[in-house]
Protein backbone atom coordinates (compact mmCIF):
# COMPACT_ATOMS: atom_id res chain seq x y z
CA UNK A 1 0.00 0.00 0.00
CA UNK A 2 2.75 2.49 0.88
CA UNK A 3 4.46 1.92 -2.45
CA UNK A 4 1.18 2.52 -4.26
CA UNK A 5 0.90 5.87 -2.51
CA UNK A 6 4.16 7.03 -4.13
CA UNK A 7 3.15 5.65 -7.51
CA UNK A 8 -0.09 7.65 -7.27
CA UNK A 9 1.86 10.85 -6.60
CA UNK A 10 3.96 10.29 -9.71
CA UNK A 11 0.90 9.46 -11.79
CA UNK A 12 -1.30 12.35 -10.63
CA UNK A 13 1.41 15.03 -10.14
CA UNK A 14 -0.61 17.04 -7.58
CA UNK A 15 -0.19 20.81 -7.51
CA UNK A 16 0.60 21.85 -3.93
CA UNK A 17 0.25 25.36 -2.54
CA UNK A 18 2.97 26.04 0.04
CA UNK A 19 2.94 28.84 2.57
CA UNK A 20 6.28 27.91 4.01
CA UNK A 21 9.31 29.51 5.55
CA UNK A 22 11.90 31.38 3.55
CA UNK A 23 14.81 29.40 5.04
CA UNK A 24 13.81 26.24 3.17
CA UNK A 25 11.38 27.29 0.46
CA UNK A 26 13.68 26.31 -2.42
CA UNK A 27 14.31 22.84 -1.01
CA UNK A 28 10.58 22.30 -0.45
CA UNK A 29 9.92 23.17 -4.09
CA UNK A 30 12.67 20.86 -5.31
CA UNK A 31 11.61 17.91 -3.18
CA UNK A 32 8.04 18.26 -4.44
CA UNK A 33 9.31 18.15 -8.00
CA UNK A 34 11.51 15.17 -7.12
CA UNK A 35 8.60 13.10 -5.79
CA UNK A 36 6.46 13.83 -8.83
CA UNK A 37 4.40 16.71 -7.46
CA UNK A 38 4.30 20.33 -8.54
CA UNK A 39 4.90 23.26 -6.16
CA UNK A 40 3.55 26.77 -6.04
CA UNK A 41 4.45 29.30 -3.36
CA UNK A 42 2.17 32.20 -2.48
CA UNK A 43 1.63 33.90 0.87
CA UNK A 44 0.12 37.33 0.14
CA UNK A 45 -3.44 37.77 1.38
CA UNK A 46 -4.37 39.24 -1.98
CA UNK A 47 -3.87 35.96 -3.83
CA UNK A 48 -3.75 33.00 -1.43
CA UNK A 49 -7.40 32.03 -1.83
CA UNK A 50 -7.16 32.15 -5.61
CA UNK A 51 -3.96 30.09 -5.63
CA UNK A 52 -5.41 27.59 -3.18
CA UNK A 53 -8.44 27.13 -5.42
CA UNK A 54 -6.34 25.94 -8.37
CA UNK A 55 -4.24 23.55 -6.28
CA UNK A 56 -5.02 20.11 -4.95
CA UNK A 57 -3.53 20.51 -1.49
CA UNK A 58 -2.08 23.09 0.92
CA UNK A 59 1.02 23.00 3.11
CA UNK A 60 1.22 25.57 5.93
CA UNK A 61 4.57 25.95 7.70
CA UNK A 62 4.99 28.54 10.47
CA UNK A 63 8.79 28.52 10.48
CA UNK A 64 9.26 32.22 9.69
CA UNK A 65 6.08 33.91 10.85
CA UNK A 66 5.38 37.58 10.28
CA UNK A 67 2.34 39.78 10.56
CA UNK A 68 1.96 39.98 6.78
CA UNK A 69 1.74 36.27 6.08
CA UNK A 70 -0.29 35.07 9.06
CA UNK A 71 -3.65 36.31 7.66
CA UNK A 72 -2.80 34.52 4.41
CA UNK A 73 -2.41 31.24 6.26
CA UNK A 74 -5.88 31.50 7.75
CA UNK A 75 -7.48 32.58 4.47
CA UNK A 76 -5.81 29.80 2.49
CA UNK A 77 -6.64 27.18 5.10
CA UNK A 78 -10.30 28.12 5.22
CA UNK A 79 -10.51 28.19 1.42
CA UNK A 80 -8.93 24.73 1.22
CA UNK A 81 -11.42 23.43 3.77
CA UNK A 82 -14.31 24.88 1.78
CA UNK A 83 -13.01 23.09 -1.32
CA UNK A 84 -12.35 19.83 0.61
CA UNK A 85 -8.64 20.04 -0.21
CA UNK A 86 -6.28 18.41 2.31
CA UNK A 87 -4.21 20.77 4.46
CA UNK A 88 -0.95 19.94 6.26
CA UNK A 89 0.25 21.92 9.28
CA UNK A 90 3.93 22.10 10.22
CA UNK A 91 4.03 23.96 13.57
CA UNK A 92 7.74 24.74 13.41
CA UNK A 93 9.04 25.95 16.75
CA UNK A 94 5.69 25.89 18.55
CA UNK A 95 6.63 26.51 22.16
CA UNK A 96 9.67 28.61 21.28
CA UNK A 97 7.73 31.87 21.26
CA UNK A 98 4.29 33.14 22.17
CA UNK A 99 3.61 34.18 18.56
CA UNK A 100 4.38 30.75 17.14
CA UNK A 101 2.39 28.90 19.78
CA UNK A 102 -0.63 31.18 19.54
CA UNK A 103 -0.67 31.13 15.74
CA UNK A 104 -0.48 27.34 15.63
CA UNK A 105 -3.26 26.94 18.20
CA UNK A 106 -5.46 29.50 16.43
CA UNK A 107 -4.93 27.69 13.12
CA UNK A 108 -5.98 24.41 14.73
CA UNK A 109 -9.15 26.07 16.03
CA UNK A 110 -10.14 27.64 12.72
CA UNK A 111 -8.83 25.22 10.06
CA UNK A 112 -9.18 21.46 9.82
CA UNK A 113 -5.90 19.75 9.01
CA UNK A 114 -5.65 16.39 7.29
CA UNK A 115 -2.16 15.97 8.78
CA UNK A 116 -0.28 17.69 11.60
CA UNK A 117 3.46 17.03 11.25
CA UNK A 118 6.01 18.08 13.80
CA UNK A 119 8.59 16.91 16.30
CA UNK A 120 7.49 15.57 19.66
CA UNK A 121 8.11 18.85 21.50
CA UNK A 122 6.00 20.83 19.02
CA UNK A 123 3.13 18.34 19.22
CA UNK A 124 3.25 18.29 23.02
CA UNK A 125 3.09 22.08 23.04
CA UNK A 126 -0.05 22.03 20.89
CA UNK A 127 -1.80 19.56 23.15
CA UNK A 128 -0.36 19.90 26.62
CA UNK A 129 1.50 23.18 26.73
CA UNK A 130 4.44 21.22 28.10
CA UNK A 131 6.72 20.47 25.17
CA UNK A 132 10.31 21.65 25.46
CA UNK A 133 11.97 23.13 22.39
CA UNK A 134 15.51 24.18 21.59
CA UNK A 135 14.66 26.84 19.04
CA UNK A 136 12.91 24.80 16.34
CA UNK A 137 14.34 21.45 17.48
CA UNK A 138 12.85 18.92 19.87
CA UNK A 139 14.30 18.74 23.36
CA UNK A 140 16.10 15.49 24.11
CA UNK A 141 13.95 14.97 27.20
CA UNK A 142 10.88 14.71 24.94
CA UNK A 143 12.39 12.16 22.55
CA UNK A 144 10.52 9.01 21.53
CA UNK A 145 12.62 5.98 22.51
CA UNK A 146 12.15 2.22 22.69
CA UNK A 147 11.64 2.61 26.45
CA UNK A 148 8.70 5.02 26.17
CA UNK A 149 7.38 3.81 22.81
CA UNK A 150 4.10 2.37 24.09
CA UNK A 151 3.22 5.62 25.82
CA UNK A 152 4.28 7.65 22.78
CA UNK A 153 2.05 5.56 20.47
CA UNK A 154 -0.90 6.07 22.82
CA UNK A 155 -0.16 9.81 22.91
CA UNK A 156 -0.05 10.02 19.09
CA UNK A 157 -3.44 8.31 18.82
CA UNK A 158 -4.92 10.64 21.45
CA UNK A 159 -3.69 13.71 19.58
CA UNK A 160 -5.09 12.36 16.32
CA UNK A 161 -8.47 11.80 17.94
CA UNK A 162 -8.46 15.26 19.52
CA UNK A 163 -7.88 17.10 16.24
CA UNK A 164 -9.57 14.55 13.94
CA UNK A 165 -6.33 14.48 11.95
CA UNK A 166 -3.47 12.18 11.13
CA UNK A 167 -0.53 13.10 13.34
CA UNK A 168 3.05 12.55 12.19
CA UNK A 169 5.61 12.86 15.01
CA UNK A 170 9.08 12.71 13.55
CA UNK A 171 12.36 11.96 15.27
CA UNK A 172 14.73 9.03 15.72
CA UNK A 173 11.59 6.86 15.73
CA UNK A 174 8.74 8.27 13.65
CA UNK A 175 5.09 7.83 14.60
CA UNK A 176 2.25 8.37 12.11
CA UNK A 177 -1.15 7.82 13.66
CA UNK A 178 -4.86 8.24 13.41
CA UNK A 179 -7.08 7.53 16.40
CA UNK A 180 -6.94 3.76 15.85
CA UNK A 181 -3.62 2.82 14.21
CA UNK A 182 -0.03 4.00 14.44
CA UNK A 183 2.80 3.36 12.02
CA UNK A 184 6.07 3.06 13.95
CA UNK A 185 8.77 3.88 11.39
CA UNK A 186 12.49 3.34 11.85
CA UNK A 187 13.88 4.69 8.58
CA UNK A 188 16.32 7.59 8.51
CA UNK A 189 19.79 8.67 9.62
CA UNK A 190 20.81 10.90 12.56
CA UNK A 191 22.91 12.96 10.11
CA UNK A 192 19.67 14.29 8.61
CA UNK A 193 19.52 16.59 11.61
CA UNK A 194 22.58 18.39 10.27
CA UNK A 195 20.57 19.64 7.29
CA UNK A 196 18.28 22.62 7.62
CA UNK A 197 14.86 21.81 6.29
CA UNK A 198 14.40 18.05 6.15
CA UNK A 199 11.26 18.47 8.24
CA UNK A 200 9.99 21.24 5.98
CA UNK A 201 10.67 19.08 2.95
CA UNK A 202 8.77 16.22 4.57
CA UNK A 203 5.74 18.43 5.14
CA UNK A 204 5.72 19.30 1.44
CA UNK A 205 6.04 15.61 0.56
CA UNK A 206 3.22 14.79 2.95
CA UNK A 207 0.91 17.32 1.31
CA UNK A 208 1.60 15.76 -2.10
CA UNK A 209 1.05 12.22 -0.82
CA UNK A 210 -2.26 12.90 0.93
CA UNK A 211 -3.51 14.93 -2.04
CA UNK A 212 -2.77 12.06 -4.43
CA UNK A 213 -4.28 9.46 -2.07
CA UNK A 214 -7.44 11.07 -0.71
CA UNK A 215 -9.00 7.85 0.60
CA UNK A 216 -5.87 6.72 2.46
CA UNK A 217 -4.57 9.68 4.45
CA UNK A 218 -2.87 7.61 7.16
CA UNK A 219 -1.06 5.35 4.73
CA UNK A 220 -0.12 8.30 2.49
CA UNK A 221 1.40 10.25 5.39
CA UNK A 222 3.28 7.14 6.52
CA UNK A 223 4.59 6.59 2.99
CA UNK A 224 5.91 10.16 2.87
CA UNK A 225 7.72 9.68 6.19
CA UNK A 226 9.21 6.37 5.02
CA UNK A 227 10.30 7.95 1.74
CA UNK A 228 12.12 10.80 3.47
CA UNK A 229 13.86 8.50 5.92
CA UNK A 230 14.82 5.98 3.26
CA UNK A 231 16.16 8.76 1.04
CA UNK A 232 18.33 9.84 3.96
CA UNK A 233 19.72 6.33 4.26
CA UNK A 234 20.41 5.96 0.55
CA UNK A 235 21.96 9.41 0.29
CA UNK A 236 24.27 8.75 3.23
CA UNK A 237 25.51 5.56 1.57
CA UNK A 238 26.37 7.53 -1.56
CA UNK A 239 28.38 10.30 0.12
CA UNK A 240 31.96 10.48 -1.07
CA UNK A 241 35.07 11.49 0.84
CA UNK A 242 35.12 15.21 1.51
CA UNK A 243 31.36 15.69 1.10
CA UNK A 244 29.32 17.20 3.93
CA UNK A 245 25.84 18.36 4.74
CA UNK A 246 25.40 20.41 1.56
CA UNK A 247 26.12 17.41 -0.64
CA UNK A 248 23.99 15.26 1.65
CA UNK A 249 21.01 17.57 1.10
CA UNK A 250 21.36 17.27 -2.66
CA UNK A 251 21.77 13.51 -2.53
CA UNK A 252 18.59 13.18 -0.46
CA UNK A 253 16.63 15.04 -3.12
CA UNK A 254 18.25 12.89 -5.81
CA UNK A 255 17.29 9.71 -3.93
CA UNK A 256 13.67 10.90 -3.81
CA UNK A 257 13.79 11.73 -7.51
CA UNK A 258 14.82 8.18 -8.42
CA UNK A 259 12.69 6.27 -5.91
CA UNK A 260 9.66 4.26 -7.02
CA UNK A 261 7.02 2.38 -5.09
CA UNK A 262 8.87 -0.92 -5.27
CA UNK A 263 12.07 0.53 -3.82
CA UNK A 264 10.10 2.31 -1.11
CA UNK A 265 8.45 -0.90 0.02
CA UNK A 266 11.68 -2.89 -0.10
CA UNK A 267 13.45 -0.34 2.08
CA UNK A 268 10.58 0.48 4.47
CA UNK A 269 11.14 -0.49 8.10
CA UNK A 270 7.94 -0.13 10.07
CA UNK A 271 5.30 -1.84 12.15
CA UNK A 272 1.67 -0.94 12.79
CA UNK A 273 0.34 -0.79 16.35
Amino acid sequence: MLGNCLDNVREKSPLIHNITNYVTVNDVANVLLACGGSPIMADDLGEVEEITSICGGLNINIGTLNSRTIPGMFAAGKKANALSHPVVLDPVGAGASTLRTKTALDLLRQVHFAVIRGNISEIKTLTQGSGKTRGVDADLSDAVTEDNLDAAVAFAKEVAARFDSVVAITGAIDLVADKERCFVIRNGRPEMGKITGTGCQLSGLTAAFVTANPEHTLEAAAAAVVMMGLAGELAFQRLEEGEGNSSYRNRIIDAIYHMDGKQLMEGARYEVR
